[in-house]
């Protein structure tokens, strides 16, 4: 079974499993109506790319001369120097199906290599970024961390850390402007992004 057969039929028992929970509709039902849309968008014919939000990494806030001597700390950076000459595309929540059909399927694997990295990215981000915290650097982990939220990622873990930086640094009132980010997110972990953050700031209920 190739890669995009795989994705689909997640996908289709992802929307099954979704709706029989919700008594929205029935199985066969949803199962007709996502194979006619994957139908559509499997003869949806190649479309311009120019619409796209290219992510450009600010190769000039990345510290890579940190942490020289930590071996996991030399692959972030060998990561990144790599990922920069590539185009990356946060594609977070969108299905093969979704950009089939506003992109064309001729597109897909372009797309997908986009999103593939821009996935890389945010968690090699929260790695780096990890690592300098606890390395005694949490200024520059935070610029690392708060770019890869500016890119709209949905790792929880980056939000956790960040939050915990900004309160730690005599700033807490920062973790406000991360709402707008997080409760816009097209991701399921849009909630619990939410949540991390209202415990965060003393706003949870």
């Amino acid at each position: 079974m190739n890669l995009l057969l795989f994705a689909s039929t997640f996908a289709l028992g992802l929307a099954i499993a979704l709706a029989s929970k919700r008594n929205i509709k029935n199985k066969e039902e949803i199962e007709r109506e996502f194979w006619e849309r994957e139908r559509v968008a499997n003869n949806t014919r190649r479309q311009p790319l120019d619409d796209l939000a290219y992510i450009k990494l600010p190769m000039d806030i990345f510290p890579m001369e940190l942490l020289p001597d930590v071996p996991r700390v030399e692959e972030y950076r060998q990561t990144i120097l790599s990922l920069s000459e590539l185009p990356i595309v946060n594609f977070t929540g969108f299905t093969n199906t979704d950009l089939k059909l506003r992109y064309g399927a001729p597109n897909i694997n372009l797309l997908t290599a986009y999103d593939q990295s821009y996935t890389l990215l945010v968690r090699t981000l929260q790695q780096w970024a990890q690592a300098l915290y606890d390395g005694g650097y949490p200024k520059e982990a935070c610029q690392l961390l708060e770019f890869s939220v500016s890119t709209g990622t949905d790792v929880s873990a980056t939000y956790r850390l960040l939050c915990k930086i900004y309160q730690e640094q005599g700033t807490p009132e920062k973790i406000a402007d991360l709402y707008p980010i997080a409760e816009t997110l097209n991701s399921a972990n849009q909630k619990l992004i939410v949540g991390i953050l209202q415990e965060a700031d003393g706003s949870s209920v």
